[in-house]
């Protein structure tokens, strides 16, 4: 316990008083939260969307430039961990739990209440065709851009430069030693905060989802208390892979994530309307890459009385933004010895299109169902009884070996469960012991504990919501830190020397 640094007492202090708060008085969290929240979405939604878009910009610069050459280490290492690991790491610590959870209900929200300024007749073929779109485009390109940038920074001063690994590190081109004082302090607090609360609901989100699972798999009542236990077995599991270590426990379980979510992706991709579904992946990937401009920078300002933007898109490049300082340490931890062109292409594109193809398979085939089969699955997601955490099984459901299938996507609900909180907890303990790639196994059991318990009473007192709102507020004074944080990373790699060009060799 000595390698603490204030950024833990602060930022476990901040946490125990909003799950007091959540507790105490909920529904007043939820409001003072969405008040703000409310606030930032309606009068900087530009900032958000043109902020997003810029760090997409910056990435493609990053891999047409020279700079592209220049290695996260020294220019003579080789990366730490093969591909299959290194994507596999990416995909569990990105969005694991929410591709599950959202696979099914986002397309279908789409299909059924499609984006105003489009003025499409819901629940048409159109409003299936923009359905696939845009949740290609809010789990795409945007947010993975988002991810690289604060990865590719920490991982670049850390293994390029031998500095901390705390996000307030990469800003020394700028500010020098005043990222030893309070700068630096509140910098990483911002970090731990929005980890902590990301996480957390995340958390919940995907307790939820397996309670929804077994209730529906096993006519179970989907009660608080079935997700209480949930939660306990689920924690007492990931705290035992956090203390086998990185290249144990997150590692096995990782490349786990990503064999069960191809199996289940590839039974409905087989099982399921196979032509439908390639037909519309084929036609929205180029319908997407087509309106990815106008896309990027749609607000719904000639139509007041709209808040589609609002509550989508703005809501999830905020999201996104949150929840860059977890994604980005764990990404930069796993990354030395790659390339910045390697980095930012890997980290962008391989899942951009692994999360379109998933959306194209679970949401394609939830909207044949109900376009060509009339099976109701909006009324499930919409039924207070039953809701959006139900809806992928109904789903499986409909298919041979459904009820298997259904059982095997409550173990990778559960496997990305474990390896989130997992690589949450890694990263807690990195920014709490002032950069320490590998934190006492005593610091990232209390980061657990305080996840887990936030979580728990969270979904007790009905909690989750507002505390989503908080981690999403948090966005905001993010955003901008990111904005000086690329200025910071620009002016490093000016002072570097570009590596030449590797010559291919030929045998005589």
């Amino acid at each position: 316990m000595r390698k603490l640094s204030p950024v833990f007492m602060i930022s476990v202090s901040i946490a125990v008083a909003f799950i007091l708060w959540g507790v105490i008085a909920p529904s007043h969290l939820n409001r003072i939260t969405s008040d703000i929240q409310g606030f930032l979405t309606n009068n900087f939604g530009w900032f958000y969307l043109l902020a997003a878009t810029g760090f997409l910009v910056f990435s493609f610069i990053l891999v047409v430039s020279p700079v592209g050459r220049i290695k996260l280490g020294k220019q003579e290492e080789e990366p730490e961990y093969n591909y299959l690991t290194w994507f596999s790491f990416l995909f569990t610590a990105g969005m694991g739990i929410g591709l599950v959870f959202w696979g099914v209900s986002e397309p279908m929200y789409h299909f059924h209440y499609p984006p105003t300024s489009e003025g499409v007749e819901p629940a048409s073929q159109r409003a299936a065709a923009l359905a696939i779109r845009y949740s290609f485009f809010h789990w795409g390109l945007h947010p993975w851009a988002i991810y690289s940038v604060v990865a590719l920074a920490l991982a670049y001063f850390k293994f390029r430069k031998g500095s901390p690994g705390v996000l307030s590190a990469a800003f020394e081109p700028l500010i020098g030693d005043r990222i030893n004082g309070w700068i630096g302090s509140t910098i990483n607090v911002i970090v731990v905060f929005a980890t902590i609360f990301g996480v957390a609901t995340s958390l919940g989100f995907g307790t939820a989802q397996i309670s929804g699972g077994l209730s529906n798999l096993f006519l179970m009542n989907n009660t608080t208390g079935l997700q209480m236990m949930i939660i306990l077995v689920i924690t007492v599991l990931y705290m035992a892979s956090s203390l086998t270590g990185l290249d144990r426990g997150i590692k096995i379980l990782s490349k786990t994530n990503i064999i069960l979510a191809v199996i289940l992706m590839m039974f409905l991709l087989f099982s399921g309307p196979t032509n439908f579904i390639m037909n519309s992946f084929t036609q929205t990937l180029g319908g997407y890459v087509q309106n990815l401009i106008r896309m990027s920078f749609q607000l719904d300002t000639f139509i007041p009385e709209s808040t589609w933007v609002e509550d989508w898109t703005i809501f999830y490049w905020a999201w996104w933004i949150a929840w860059a300082p977890f994604v980005g340490s764990f990404i930069a931890r796993v990354s030395k010895g790659r390339t910045i062109r390697e980095f930012v292409l890997g980290v962008i594109a391989v899942p951009t299109l692994f999360g379109a193809l998933w959306f194209a398979v679970f949401g394609g085939t939830a909207i044949n169902l109900e376009l060509l089969q009339g099976v109701d699955i909006i009324g499930v997601i919409e039924d207070p009884a039953q809701g959006m955490e139900v809806a992928l099984f109904v789903v499986l459901q409909e298919f041979p070996f459904g009820i298997i299938m259904s059982g095997v996507a409550i173990i990778l609900i559960a496997s990305f469960f474990i390896t989130s909180a997992d690589s949450a907890t890694f990263v807690l303990g990195m920014q709490t012991t002032n950069g320490s790639l590998n934190p006492p196994n005593s610091v990232k059991f209390i980061w657990g504990i305080i996840q887990s318990s936030t979580a728990a009473v969270l979904l007790w007192s009905g909690g989750l919501e507002a505390l989503q709102t908080a981690s999403i507020i948090a966005a905001f004074p993010f955003a901008i830190i990111m904005i000086f944080m690329i200025y910071s990373l620009v002016k490093a790699l000016q002072a570097e020397r570009i590596p030449p060009r590797r010559m291919k060799q030929y045998d005589e």
